[in-house]
């Protein structure tokens, strides 16, 4: 395979970081594994990278006889040493990220980067957007990303914690007044850095518990996300105050961050009503932690003096209830220090927060002695200057309250049914609730709901299960309590095919009194329930269920009390699963547009909920160019987006790039939430004949997928066999099993895994088979068909995204290392049958992008994707063939051995670290 790239010269700083990381790397290989770790690892390096410049048959055979010959021992080491060259690129490219964003600061004062909040604010004063409007867009707009704990972070968690270290070093040599000495002392910590990694473990040794997620995703909210959301909202005040000077600005929190880790019951028994109980309080513990940190800082700083200023009676009220929540050891001993003396006593009521009735009730307790400090504070402040120290503190409370973020709690649909069923039995209303028709159950249900009696029998013996789902929802009630509404606001219900999936969470709701009717007639209802569309066919029937929904009495009042607000979460991996990318992004995007409108007439609000994976395969991509892509239309309903595990480290693990990752996205909100330049307003129309022609490609590429995937009986054998997907469940990366029952039926296998092991395999196939037969089949029927696509992709942010991500999927998918793969088939007619299908698709699908975008080659719009691609493939391939190798010698041993299997994981490691891309 013959590949040329062009280096770009702003690129060259990142290879020197890379030669000099690569370089130390070699030291430490030479140090532990001697001359001839070295040398096999540069051998094996070189060969591969040559194949890569053109194929050579002579040398394709020394390197599978370089391979071969490996003895255990080396095979380990050298596997190793390929992996920990993708961690140390990986800290590279970040520390370039920020490089390359401080150089575009730097360069010229009147340069504004795109995609910064600075843009999008100048876009509205240059298009003459009335400050009006401006203020009530800003209102409106709402971005709440939502952290998971899907078992796609391969990477363990120390080593994340090496890579940012690796990479704030990095950061700190870019510093250009560095002296000699400084220089040394840098590259002397860095070079232990690197030592350090290959100390490191790689793998985990047990499964990660619930709990271990939920501390590592804790960590972001630590590291980064409670300093950088304050900073985003504070950015778009200052845009706004520098651009528009007359008016006084009201920025709302329209960023937040939610969470499913530890509330995602969806086939994880692990998580529990208790841990979920636990989890809640660990945000809680977090938060306040901070919040203390904070407050100690400000009471360092608010050092005035009633000497020197005059403060607000309100603040002399406070320091009063001295008295009330302070010991005599506590309280501040300087008088005059009022500031101080108020802050001695906010600290000490946090402290007691769900320890003591001393402690503060609500956040908004907090708040209302925060804002009398402020009060104060601007009696005495120079006017023209704020005081911004106390007002992201201010900020920070309103964002992350007591709770820190917003759990979630999903369930599939069959386990509130089952627990429905027993429920029932036991109270004689029906002795087999699931066997019955969707009316009858939509008839019992809404009399259940409309009678303010409790269904639930007191000490009746239900079975596990179900006693565990009655516990769930009563936790969810004392939650409310303890930790306010805003800590759990959302139940989703996995796999909703029907109305009746919604009711009959609202019928466990009211039996906890989360719902409640009273004998009055008036309604409490203080959880929404949404539901999650996933497959083809559920996106397809999701406006006929709400549909149903809202023409329901019982159910629109109870969105009544919710502000007529209807969430509903849209599935991207089981539609990708079940019919293809380009099919599943369609449905997803049409489902959009029917359900808004159909809300629309019933008066009620949406938020859509995108339930987007890390990888190509399962909807993901960057997160601004997924916000631009969704119908515009909706963009005002609210946007909620996952953000899966594997991108987490990439966009959250360093400060700097999780502004700009955040950033990026507030811009694009703003830009599209008010359909600005004439470019956007183009692109705002979507042409009749585009949304037939999408119709066309999509039915052409869902039956071309589920032709092979459905249609060909050889199919699941060639994935078993073709794929590490057997060895995966062994590698410890998630606390939830890979299937929902077992792995023998493709229905019950997670869409994770399927992603996963299609691309430890180099076909990435979910994230692009098939697309390729849709748009050329559309293509080749009539001569201006070709001409309308590339309108489509010039034009309108769904089909570039599409498409897009189609040239990204075919970059890092490598057809010839995937062949590679063929040798682990047991019959060889199965497998070179099914892998001349994929080839021949492939081929078509890359001859039919670049026609569409008129570029030569892949991704030549986005020469630093293609540059780090190309860079990666030279290292990620020796580790394919290995891994093919101990696969193929794995699955022949008569006992399991353990020692094959480890070196099997390290691969896979390796390999995600090369890619940035599992499952």
């Amino acid at each position: 395979m013959t590949t040329e790239l062009k280096l770009t010269d702003s690129s060259l700083p990142l290879r020197q970081d890379v030669k000099l990381l690569g370089k130390m790397l070699g030291e430490i290989l030479l140090n532990h594994g001697g001359s001839d770790l070295l040398d096999k690892v540069e051998t094996i390096r070189l060969m591969c990278k040559t194949l890569r410049e053109h194929f050579d048959q002579a040398i394709y055979d020394a390197l599978k006889e370089e391979i071969t010959s490996l003895s255990a021992p080396m095979r380990k080491q050298v596997i190793r040493a390929f992996s920990m060259y993708f961690h140390l690129i990986n800290a590279a490219e970040q520390n370039h990220r920020i490089r390359r964003r401080r150089q575009y600061q730097l360069e010229a004062e009147n340069i504004v980067q795109p995609a910064s909040i600075e843009s999008a604010i100048l876009s509205l004063k240059e298009n003459n957007i009335k400050e009006d409007v401006i203020q009530d867009i800003l209102n409106t707009l709402s971005l709440e990303l939502v952290i998971t704990a899907h078992p796609t972070e391969a990477t363990k968690r120390s080593i994340l914690e090496i890579q940012q270290r690796i990479a704030v070093i990095l950061k700190s040599l870019n510093h250009p007044l560095l002296t000699s000495r400084e220089r040394k002392k840098l590259e002397e910590s860095l070079f232990n850095e690197v030592s350090i990694l290959w100390q490191t473990d790689e793998l985990r040794q047990t499964k990660p518990t619930v709990l271990d997620e939920v501390r590592n995703g804790l960590y972001y909210f630590d590291q980064t996300l409670f300093e950088v959301l304050p900073e985003i909202h504070q950015e778009v005040a200052d845009c706004l105050e520098k651009n528009f000077t007359q008016t006084q600005w009201e920025v709302p929190n329209f960023l937040r961050f939610g969470s499913w880790i530890g509330g995602d019951r969806d086939g994880n028994p692990n998580v529990t009503h208790d841990v979920t109980w636990e989890t809640l309080n660990r945000q809680r513990r977090l938060v306040l932690k901070k919040y203390r940190n904070v407050l100690v800082d400000l009471m360092k700083r608010y050092s005035h003096s009633t000497s020197r200023v005059e403060v607000s009676t309100e603040l002399l009220h406070l320091i009063e209830r001295e008295d009330i929540y302070l010991t005599e050891e506590k309280k501040w001993p300087i008088q005059g220090e009022v500031y101080r003396r108020a802050f001695a006593i906010i600290i000490e009521r946090v402290k007691q927060v769900g320890k003591t009735n001393l402690g503060y009730n609500s956040s908004d307790e907090l708040l209302e002695d925060l804002f009398i400090i402020r009060k104060s504070l601007k009696k005495h402040h120079p006017a023209a200057h704020e005081l911004k120290t106390i007002q992201k503190l201010i900020r920070q409370v309103q964002l992350f309250g007591f709770h820190l973020a917003t759990l979630d709690i999903r369930n599939h649909s069959g386990e509130h049914e089952a627990a429905m069923t027993e429920i029932l039995r036991k109270v004689s209303i029906s002795e087999n609730y699931a066997k019955l028709t969707e009316e009858e159950k939509l008839k019992i249900l809404q009399n259940i709901l409309m009678d303010p009696r409790p269904l639930l029998l007191l000490n009746e013996d239900y079975s596990e299960q179900t006693q565990e789902m009655i516990k769930v929802f009563q936790m969810i009630k004392k939650a409310h309590e303890e930790f306010g509404k805003r800590a759990i606001s959302v139940y989703l219900v996995s796999m909703t095919k029907s109305p009746s999936d919604l009711l009959e969470v609202l019928v466990l709701a009211k039996e906890a009194g989360i719902y409640r009717l009273h004998a009055d007639g008036t309604l409490e209802s203080h959880l929404h329930v949404a539901p999650l569309l996933e497959t083809i066919d559920d996106l397809s029937a999701g406006p006929k269920i709400m549909a149903t929904l809202f023409e329901m009495t019982v159910y629109r009042n109870h969105l009544q009390i919710m502000g007529d607000q209807q969430e509903i979460m849209l599935g991207y991996s089981d539609g990708s699963k079940d019919g293809g990318t380009l099919t599943a992004n369609w449905k997803l995007y049409k489902a959009q547009i029917e359900i808004h409108e159909m809300a629309n007439r019933y008066k009620i609000g949406l938020k859509f909920f995108h339930g987007r994976g890390g990888s190509l395969g399962r909807g993901g991509g960057p997160l601004n160019k997924s916000i631009l892509s969704q119908p515009t239309e909706t963009i005002g309903d609210g946007v909620k987006i996952t953000e899966q595990g594997e991108v987490l480290s990439s966009r959250y693990l360093l400060e700097d790039i999780a502004y700009r990752s955040l950033e990026q996205a507030t811009s694009t909100l703003l830009l599209a939430a008010t359909h600005l330049s004439k470019e956007a307003e183009q692109r705002q129309t979507r042409d009749p004949l585009w949304v037939e022609a999408i119709e066309e490609i999509s039915s052409l590429a869902l039956t071309k997928y589920q032709s092979l995937v459905f249609g060909d009986p050889d199919f699941l054998t060639y994935f078993s066999e073709a794929t590490p997907l057997r060895e995966l469940g062994d590698l410890n990366i998630g606390s939830r099993p890979m299937s929902r029952k077992n792995q023998g039926r493709f229905e019950d296998l997670r869409a994770i895994p399927w992603v996963f092991a299609w691309t430890q395999s180099r076909q990435l196939l979910p994230a692009w088979y098939a697309a390729g037969t849709g748009l050329s089949g559309y293509a080749a029927n009539e001569k201006q068909n070709l001409p309308l696509l590339q309108e489509m992709y010039e034009k309108w942010p769904f089909f570039q995204s599409t498409i897009d991500n189609l040239q990204m999927a075919l970059m890092k998918a490598d057809i010839t290392t995937a062949r590679e793969y063929l040798l682990l088939v047991e019959d060889q007619k199965i497998a070179e049958r099914i892998f001349t299908n994929i080839l021949e698709e492939y081929e078509r699908t890359k001859e039919i992008l670049l026609r569409i975008t008129g570029d030569k080659e892949l991704l030549d719009h986005t020469p630093n994707i293609k540059e780090s691609v190309y860079r990666r493939n030279p290292y990620v391939d020796p580790l394919n063939f290995l891994q093919v190798e101990l696969i193929k010698e794995l699955r022949n041993q008569d006992e399991p051995n353990e020692d094959l299997l480890t070196e099997v994981l390290l691969t896979i490691s390796g390999i995600s670290a090369g890619l940035r891309n599992t499952g």
